[in-house]
């Protein structure tokens, strides 16, 4: 073999190596739907366990709610044959997603422009719709939300909740606001007197009377609002504003697309209208329709 011939061997060697490493370097990235079918287990987080009609554990100890119910539905959609919670702090579900803790955000998270181009993670069509109230307790002074100026207002951190709260004591409704880690500490404050009023969704209101019942709202319906400085961005948003979505890493688009298919089975065989209809929170601001129609 000549000099020549070996030299020209050993540059197609490392060629053909260098290409089957640059072929594995595209491809070396696996979808979580692949693990996610491999494994047979649906990892999400979730942030308001132990609030109704959400999701929360019967006396039992098992899980229950609207979204376990709907947890499970999708799952089994996506080629999963168990769902297994991790229940943390609202304010660990991005950055455990964006880590890999979780395969997804399953906890009635609003889909926002902050979370999407600010946090860096994706979402899916909406599951559900909210607004906000101001709560306060029935033998509250309060009659009306001005009456609420320089006191202390409670909502969940990091939440669309919490940007309505500051809103409002921008507005002179309240005087400051003291955000807690978990939706029941949300209520807990209010019934011990820590907080004067607090925002809540309308859904985690409805479970929450079932528990305590003397609670009481002041003012009507708000709209979600999201933070002033997203707000050129989320009026420019190709969506609705208001509708909660799965939270999933922008790489993983087949598994976006796996639950977005499976939310428009849930509605095309009315499982979706049915779950909840059980838990007493449909209305017609829910139907697919409603919610996607910007």
């Amino acid at each position: 073999m000549t000099l020549r011939s070996s030299f020209t061997r050993r540059q197609a060697l490392v060629g053909s190596a260098m290409l089957a490493l640059a072929f594995t370097a595209v491809g070396a990235y696996a979808d979580t739907l692949d693990t996610i079918k491999s494994s047979g287990v649906f990892t999400v987080g979730n942030g308001v366990v132990g609030s109704k009609p959400w999701i929360w554990k019967d006396d039992a100890g098992n899980y229950t709610g609207m979204e376990w119910e709907m947890m499970n539905y999708v799952a089994n959609k996506i080629g999963a044959k168990k769902v297994e919670v991790v229940p943390v702090d609202w304010g660990a579900l991005i950055p455990g997603l964006t880590a890999k803790r979780w395969d997804v955000i399953f906890s009635g998270m609003t889909v926002t422009e902050e979370r999407r181009q600010g946090a860096g993670i994706e979402f899916s069509r909406p599951y559900y719709f909210e607004s906000d109230r101001i709560v306060v307790k029935k033998d509250s002074p309060a009659q009306k939300p001005e009456d609420l100026a320089g006191k202390t207002i409670g909502a969940l951190v990091g939440s669309v909740e919490e940007i309505q709260a500051r809103q409002l004591v921008a507005k002179g409704i309240g005087g400051e606001v003291k955000a807690f880690n978990d939706q029941p500490s949300v209520f807990l404050a209010l019934n011990s007197g820590q907080v004067d009023a607090v925002v809540s969704d309308n859904t985690s209101l409805g479970g929450q009377l079932q528990i305590t019942p003397e609670l009481r709202t002041v003012g009507g319906i708000y709209s979600l609002s999201a933070d002033e400085k997203w707000q050129d961005a989320q009026a420019k948003a190709p969506y609705k504003f208001g509708g909660d979505g799965v939270g999933i890493r922008k790489e993983d688009t087949e598994l976006l697309k796996a639950i977005n298919d499976a939310f428009d089975a849930m509605d095309a065989d009315g499982t979706r209208e049915a779950i909840l209809k059980k838990y007493g929170v449909w209305d017609e601001s829910l139907t697919r329709d409603a919610m996607m129609t910007k």
